[in-house]
């Protein structure tokens, strides 16, 4: 019975793409907390979201780690690395060592830490060539898993994801139910009895021109990838004055969600 979760991480973690009814983000985990706390009893339960878009593996450590080894919760989840692997000339060796020592600190004080790999980047614009990098860093991921006995929320090997439905606009980030699928499969892996499968197939797609596709991707390179490789020469990431969601209440979450339901 997990009565306190901590969710540390980027733009994934923080639900870039899932927006509530006010323009702030839910994402898959405040979704996964709400399956926690509906197995405690009312009021039983604490959630921390500490996640901010754009971090870096060393700014997650600085930044997040020392809040949750403070809180010292019966659950962590841990994802990061993955803007730092998507920069060129980053090596998933060494950013793996950096992950390693990240995933020791939390589990000498946290009950368990629950960890994530990427996802598979075979359909997506120009991170599909990044393919071999995430998988030998997923790799990386399962092996210091296995070390200090953490659970693994594979995303690599999630099917549904690989539709378009489950992504946002930006081809970045996932969609609603995207983030839905993934909470689905976080409650998997620490085998909670689940409301759905996250595998649950899509209702079938008419099929889409040469043409079609191809306006989709001007439209999608004009207003997302020239802005994103903009941030990158000037140095800027999209989280430099965000702040942290921090403590959650899992009702405020259920009355967000179902407001855009």
């Amino acid at each position: 019975m997990i009565g306190s979760y901590v969710a540390v991480g980027d733009s994934f973690t923080e639900g870039v793409g899932d927006p509530g009814p006010d323009g702030a983000f839910v994402g898959w985990a405040d979704r996964f907390a709400v399956l926690l706390a509906d197995r405690r009893p009312e009021g039983d339960f604490q959630y921390t979201n500490l996640a901010v878009r754009g971090k870096l593996l060393d700014q997650i450590v600085a930044d997040q780690l020392p809040r949750a080894v403070e809180l010292a919760p019966d659950l962590v989840s841990f994802c990061a690395g993955g803007n730092d692997i998507i920069r060129p000339g980053s090596d998933p060796d060494e950013v793996a060592e950096r992950f390693e020592r990240a995933v020791a600190a939390l589990t000498a004080v946290c009950g368990t830490v629950m960890v994530t790999t990427g996802f598979d980047t075979r359909g997506v614009p120009v991170l599909k060539h990044l393919r071999g990098k995430i998988a030998t860093y997923n790799g990386h991921v399962r092996a210091v898993a296995d070390r200090y006995g953490c659970p693994v929320l594979d995303l690599w090997s999630l099917r549904s994801v690989q539709d378009r439905r489950a992504w946002d606009s930006d081809r970045l980030h996932l969609s609603p139910e995207g983030h839905t699928r993934v909470a689905l499969r976080a409650g998997q892996v620490l085998g909670l009895e689940i409301p759905a499968d996250p595998e649950q197939p899509w209702p079938p797609l008419p099929p889409r021109g040469t043409l079609e596709v191809r306006r989709d991707d001007v439209q999608w390179a004009r207003e997302y990838l020239v802005p994103w490789i903009g941030r990158r020469l000037r140095g800027e990431s999209s989280g430099d004055h965000v702040t942290a969601k921090g403590t959650l209440s899992p009702d405020d979450i259920k009355v967000r969600i179902a407001a855009v339901a």
